[in-house]
């Protein structure tokens, strides 16, 4: 057995939450719903701006493939997550949050001087969520924060595809999958953000390779890589670069691909809250449910109830005794 289930390498972001306006968006001139990349000085006058009319909702240590890993981890799975943080203050929240949750990382030995990276969350009443973000140090992430022993001892490798923004985090990406591969471990990749498939598509292409064993999107980033309004015809696409996927679907639950069927599961009715997370978590409880003996479909109907809980919460992730309850619920 594997000391590992799921090895994640990603950004590490510690997330600032804000309910925001509609006319905020205006104002800044911020694309709604997508991920934008800032220096750090617009991010220090973002986030003045947001305390002052807002108000700070909540703080977490973030980044896509670290809320699946804390998903998974809080579902009873064994994760290790490879990243990169400044020895800040930040820095210090970040490396708490994950040892609480029981989360193994690089980041107990590897920590240089820097600025922590940070992400401006901001939810606005639709509970779509819109992400500025400041990437500081974690733009440095590479190779050498990789653990190759962990990796090797793993069952799957998590990459996230925010990654593909830094020409070093992007090749840190591809040497994780290169070991991986060369240690017989699985691949699974997330596209992340519609923004990366829309501006980085070549960078996605060079990190997937000669694809993947699973990929994780939703409907937007499979059309936008398809370069298609058709669903078949992104199915289609995603067929050639990876054994199987997961295509998120919002209302309409998430479509699963096993490699040989398809799988329609079913979204739970809730009232959306803030959408922040929710990719990541279903991502998290579908991993942790294939990788503990679970079939797609039960491994989907977790991640999808998991999923809803989410977004019906302001946040990237729930309370830990949340998952528990989640599980008890749907495994039983």
């Amino acid at each position: 057995m594997a000391k590992y289930q799921i090895y994640g390498i990603g950004n590490a972001l510690v997330d600032k939450e804000f309910e925001v306006t509609e006319s905020f968006f205006d104002e800044h001139k911020i694309e709604k719903g997508l991920m934008t990349l800032i220096d750090e000085d617009h991010h220090h006058l973002l986030l003045d701006a947001l305390k002052q009319q807002f108000g700070l909702k909540k703080r977490a240590g973030g980044g896509s493939a670290a809320n699946t890993l804390f998903a998974a981890q809080y579902l009873g799975s064994r994760t290790f997550y490879s990243c990169n943080v400044a020895n800040d203050e930040t820095g210090d929240f970040y490396v708490s949050d994950l040892t609480q949750a029981g989360i193994d990382t690089n980041l107990l030995e590897q920590r240089t001087d820097g600025v922590t990276g940070k992400c401006l969350v901001m939810v606005t009443s639709d509970a779509e969520r819109t992400m500025n973000t400041f990437l500081g140090i974690t733009a440095d992430l590479g190779s050498e924060h990789i653990n190759e022993a962990a990796l090797a001892d793993s069952e799957y490798l998590y990459i996230e595809g925010y990654l593909v923004s830094s020409d070093t985090a992007r090749a840190a990406a591809i040497k994780a999958k290169q070991l991986a591969e060369k240690h017989g471990v699985k691949t699974a990749l997330t596209f992340s953000d519609p923004a990366m498939v829309q501006f980085f598509k070549d960078g996605l292409q060079e990190m997937l390779g000669n694809g993947v064993d699973l990929l994780f999107c939703n409907e937007a980033e499979a059309l936008g890589f398809a370069g298609t309004d058709d669903l078949e015809e992104a199915k289609a696409a995603l067929k050639t670069i990876a054994q199987s996927f997961v295509i998120t679907l919002g209302e309409k639950g998430a479509l699963l691909f096993d490699g040989e069927r398809e799988i329609l599961i079913d979204a739970y009715d809730v009232t959306a809250v803030d959408s922040n997370g929710a990719g990541d978590n279903f991502a998290g409880a579908f991993l942790h449910g294939i990788t503990n003996g679970e079939s797609w479909e039960a491994a989907g109907k977790l991640a999808s109830k998991t999923s809803a809980e989410v977004v019906s919460h302001f946040g990237p992730r729930l309370e830990s005794q949340s998952y528990s309850e989640i599980k008890q619920e749907i495994l039983g």
